[in-house]
């Protein structure tokens, strides 16, 4: 029997939210979606998440949350993080954080799906190593289901795809989120793990990765300090659709997701 499955990407701002209420529930019933995820560490005014925030996204019918290394931006969000059932926190910050590194979520139609968020650690922060510690934090899920998720958000390309292949046959799907570029690989791969380089982001789609295009290209230009606002207008959907098998784990399908959406004014 398939699991089908909508993974979005980096949720930015409050456009980001306004679209994922407005798509989330056609998309949900086009592809018959029994679960959907979000990466939710941009959704707060473009960097980090807040409780309502999260509550917000959740109520909007996104099941299950990851994110990144903008985690931590708001701080009045740690006790949430801690403590929050469907959100996780990449798995390989040192023991003692806040929050949860995986999750096994159990479907109301019967079965389970376990999530797993990793960091990268090229140009990022210089965290536990993501490689060595994905089969331990995988043991634990397998005893309980077949399906699992892993969200690897990372900078580079070449980390993110070397970890499809570090993990392929051991998971579902590897999707690569952080770069808010969709890219052109999604694929299956051979031991039947889907995996896509980057999924994209939900964001502004006339900006730089979210953001408001003049105040980007002026700290380009001029490398002063700017406090970076969301930017406006037409909001670009980007996702995947993933069918896998409940029984063997592997992914039978993974299918890009890019839907354009404006807030009537």
């Amino acid at each position: 029997m398939a699991f089908r499955c909508l993974f979005l990407g980096d949720v930015v701002g409050r456009p980001g939210r306004e679209a994922v209420q407005a798509l989330l529930p056609v998309l949900r019933q086009r592809y018959g979606a029994d679960l959907v995820v979000a990466n939710v560490e941009n959704a707060a005014g473009g960097f980090g998440i807040t409780a309502p925030v999260a509550e917000e996204l959740h109520a909007a019918g996104v099941d299950l949350m990851t994110t990144g290394n903008h985690v931590w931006d708001k701080k009045e969000a740690y006790p949430f993080i801690a403590d929050c059932p469907y959100l996780v926190r990449p798995a390989n910050y040192p023991p003692g954080v806040p929050g949860r590194g995986t999750l096994l979520h159990r479907l109301p139609g019967g079965g389970s799906v376990g999530l797993l968020n990793l960091s990268g650690r090229a140009f990022l922060d210089s965290l536990d190593d993501p490689f060595r510690l994905a089969p331990e934090l995988l043991e634990p899920l397998r005893r309980e289901t077949r399906v699992i998720l892993v969200d690897f958000h990372a900078e580079a390309t070449a980390e993110k795809v070397a970890m499809g292949w570090h993990l392929d046959g051991q998971v579902s799907a590897v999707i690569g989120t952080h770069t808010h570029v969709p890219t052109a690989d999604a694929r299956l791969l051979p031991g039947g793990t889907a995996f896509i380089t980057d999924v994209g982001m939900v964001g502004p789609r006339d900006s730089v990765l979210g953001m408001d295009t003049a105040t980007i290209l002026r700290r380009f230009l001029t490398q002063m300090p700017e406090r970076f606002p969301v930017a406006e207008g037409p909001v670009l959907l980007c996702g995947v659709f993933l069918e896998l098998n409940e029984v063997s784990g592997q992914a039978e399908r993974i299918e890009q997701v890019l839907e354009t959406w404006e807030k009537a004014r």
